[in-house]
């Protein structure tokens, strides 16, 4: 008897009914910019459809977020003023605490409410981390910062703070300082593999980077996964509630042993660049932009994400019902 696997593939609802794999409004995570001063919503050119919001228009964004079904918005600010020490990220009148506030009491356990943990918004350098005298980032120094920034970012509305700066050592001060704080139910999502990618270049004009150089001192090899897996283990080891790949398309193995390896979720950051290519093509109308980003972020649940931030995430709902 000849087999007959192209049986299962013939019309939508069989295909439907045995996919393997199933991409929920659940999964999604919302990446979200907000810009200090502005009084309506600013475009990033390099980001088509993505915007720097106001507070108000935050706000109503996440309420979008709620009523497509997403499971999470992750806040980034763009303050006016930066330093070295990235002071307006500890402060609880800085834009991102101040725009956390906003945004969860709007929707409350509705939606989770993220906030990105790190410097580099913040810092006049740009770097990650405060610098020293040979003007390296200092990681125990800068790891101090991490545990302030995460407190003020919990006691602002945060559920879950992510450190995303790579300094050895971050989570377990993190998760130590909101311990003492009595923020214990305040959850760590750690970017244990966060590489030194070319694929963030729109993100900088999204943040207003003000980096001179790189950080392939901090931030992980593109050839190398070891490395990783190492630093989920420890990541894992000092406390962390879920792991992160970043970027995620370019990095679907690292996606996938870290979903094998890992005791606690994993998630994936699809990130600017990715975004971003997705949308020129589609632009110049050489490929499909909804099949394509349902194609992408499908591959990505494939590989054994649990939770995928992706600039798609408001238009996915409609695309999959």
């Amino acid at each position: 008897m000849i087999e007959r696997p192209r049986r299962l593939r013939q019309n939508a609802v069989l295909r439907s009914l045995v996919a393997e794999t199933r991409l929920h409004p659940r999964d999604l995570v919302l990446p979200v910019f907000v810009g200090e001063g502005l009084t309506e919503p600013r475009p990033i050119e390099s980001m088509p459809g993505v915007q720097q919001h106001t507070l108000e228009s935050v706000v109503d964004v996440a309420r979008q977020c709620v009523a497509k079904g997403l499971g999470g918005i992750m806040l980034f600010g763009v303050p006016l003023e930066k330093d070295a020490t990235g002071s307006g990220a500890i402060d609880p009148d800085g834009i991102l605490n101040v725009a956390l506030r906003a945004v969860r009491d709007a929707v409350g356990d509705d939606l989770v409410v993220m906030a990105d943990t790190c410097l580099d918004e913040f810092t006049d350098h740009g770097h990650c981390g405060v610098l020293d005298e040979q003007v390296r980032v200092d990681n125990d120094a800068t790891n101090e910062l991490y545990a302030r920034m995460a407190v003020a970012q919990a006691r602002a509305g945060a559920h879950v703070v992510a450190p995303s700066g790579m300094m050895d050592g971050q989570v377990a001060v993190i998760r130590e300082a909101l311990d003492a704080e009595g923020l214990m139910d305040t959850v760590i999502l750690a970017y244990s593999a966060k590489y030194a990618s070319a694929f963030f270049g729109p993100f900088r004009e999204a943040v207003q980077s003000s980096l001179q150089g790189d950080r392939r001192t901090y931030q992980q090899d593109p050839a190398n996964i070891v490395e990783s897996l190492r630093e989920i283990d420890l990541d894992i080891a000092e406390g962390a509630d879920l792991v992160m790949v970043k970027p995620a398309m370019s990095y679907l193995d690292v996606v996938a042993a870290a979903a094998e390896r890992s005791s606690v979720p994993v998630a994936a950051y699809q990130v600017s660049g990715e975004f971003s290519m997705i949308q020129a093509a589609a632009a110049n109308g050489w490929i499909d932009l909804r099949a394509t980003a349902v194609e992408s972020l499908t591959s990505i649940r494939r590989a054994g994400a649990q939770v995928i931030l992706t600039y798609f995430a408001l238009d996915v709902p409609d695309w999959i019902a």
